[in-house]
C-alpha cells in the first residue's frame, strides 16, 4: 500500500554520518538515505509527470526554484484506498547530505483520489532551501517505496 517517488534502490556499505531532524516522522530511518541511487534519475512520462512511471511523480518539479514555493502536485500508482493514506515527503540533499522538510506545511500530507491516471494524487506546495542535486524520499503510511534522484 505504497508508492513513492523519484529515487533508487541500492545498497551501500559504508556507515551513514546523515542527521535528522528531530520533528521528523519516527518510521523515517538514517539507512533509508543509504539506498539513495544518485544514477537513477527521474523521467519525464505522460507528458508533463516527473519520476518513475506507474510507481509516483510529480507536475511541476521540472523548474525547480531555490527559496521559493512552487506549486507541485503528487500522483502515486498503486493505492487501493487513497483517501486512507498519508504521504510523507523527505527531501535530501547530495552534496550536503543534509534532511529537509520540502513541504511548506509540513512532513506529510493525505491523499486524494485518482487523477491524471494515478490512483491518488495531492497539490501541495514546495520549497527547496538550496540549490543542487536532490533526492525525495516518499513513504505512504510509514514505508519507503523507492528513491529518485532529481
Amino acid at each position: 500500500m505504497a508508492s513513492l517517488i523519484w529515487l533508487v534502490v541500492g545498497c551501500t556499505s559504508e556507515e551513514s554520518e546523515i542527521q535528522i531532524p528531530d520533528n521528523i516522522p519516527d518510521f523515517v530511518e538514517t539507512s533509508d538515505f543509504d539506498k539513495i541511487d544518485w544514477e537513477n534519475k527521474a523521467e519525464t512520462f505522460n507528458g508533463n509527470i516527473i519520476g518513475n512511471e506507474n510507481k509516483s511523480g510529480i507536475i511541476g518539479a521540472d523548474m525547480p526554484s531555490v527559496n521559493q514555493n512552487q506549486k507541485w502536485m503528487w500522483h502515486l500508482w498503486g493505492i487501493e484506498e487513497p483517501r486512507s493514506v498519508k504521504l510523507t515527503v523527505i527531501g535530501f540533499h547530495k552534496e550536503t547530505e543534509e534532511v529537509h522538510q520540502i513541504l511548506t506545511t509540513g512532513w506529510t500530507l493525505g491523499l486524494g483520489g485518482e487523477n491524471n491516471g494515478a490512483d491518488a494524487h495531492i497539490p501541495s506546495s514546495v520549497s527547496l532551501p538550496k540549490v543542487g542535486e536532490w533526492a525525495v524520499l516518499l513513504y505512504t503510511g510509514e514505508r519507503v517505496e523507492e528513491h529518485t534522484s532529481t
